[in-house]
């Protein structure tokens, strides 16, 4: 078995273990308490840049979510989560792909930061990208109005990828989040086997 995710209990890892367990592919995750670089200090030594998750296969290395679902559907497949450059839904799929990082789980990243980590540091800053987060739901919101997945009338890895930030606006308390469109399509994806197998690996001191 080459494939190894470090992971910690409820982070990005969700996304490429989903994958894997869509896809059917073996693979072996090392489960690391959070937030690795400070009670784990010599995963370091793995990972200069302590993050979770982070990908071992063969010689490649690898530390952002959405990358290694990408680099699963390229390499493992074939397999009907990716969307190919001749459907038409090609350019959409990369961009929710991009969107599920870069405008919805990064303002979480402060939430997270400034209400569970470092609770009463920046109280304004933690409720202003809560908000932000929130009002830049409204295009999946409207999205989803009149199709069941996001792309291609199928399950692709950009449900998988945009669902995370529903799941993590959940164990965040961000119930705003759970719009009626947006509700339907979760409770459909999170019932699903693979996303279950990704949130049942705990870390055990």
């Amino acid at each position: 078995m080459s494939i190894k995710i470090y992971n910690c209990d409820g982070s990005r890892g969700v996304r490429p273990i989903w994958t894997l367990e869509e896809m059917g592919v073996d693979y072996e995750v090392e489960m690391l308490p959070f937030p690795p670089r400070v009670f784990k200090p010599e995963y370091l030594e793995t990972n200069i840049l302590g993050t979770i998750p982070y990908l071992e296969d063969g010689d490649v290395r690898m530390t952002e979510s959405v990358g290694m679902c990408l680099y699963f559907v390229e390499k493992y497949g074939p397999t009907d989560l990716q969307v190919k450059p001749d459907e038409d839904d090609f350019a959409t799929y990369l961009n929710w792909l991009a969107h599920s990082d870069a405008t919805l789980t990064f303002p979480q990243t402060v939430v997270l930061r400034y209400t569970i980590q470092e609770p009463g540091v920046a109280d304004a800053a933690a409720e202003g990208y809560r908000r932000w987060f929130v009002a830049r739901l409204r295009l999946l919101e409207k999205t989803l109005e009149d199709r069941e997945y996001l792309c291609s009338n199928r399950l692709t890895i950009a449900d998988i990828c945009v669902s995370y930030a529903i799941h993590l606006a959940g164990s965040l308390g961000i119930e705003q989040a759970f719009k009626p469109n947006i509700k339907r399509w979760t409770d459909m994806l999170f019932e699903r086997e693979g996303y279950k197998k990704s949130l049942s690996y705990k870390y055990e001191e």
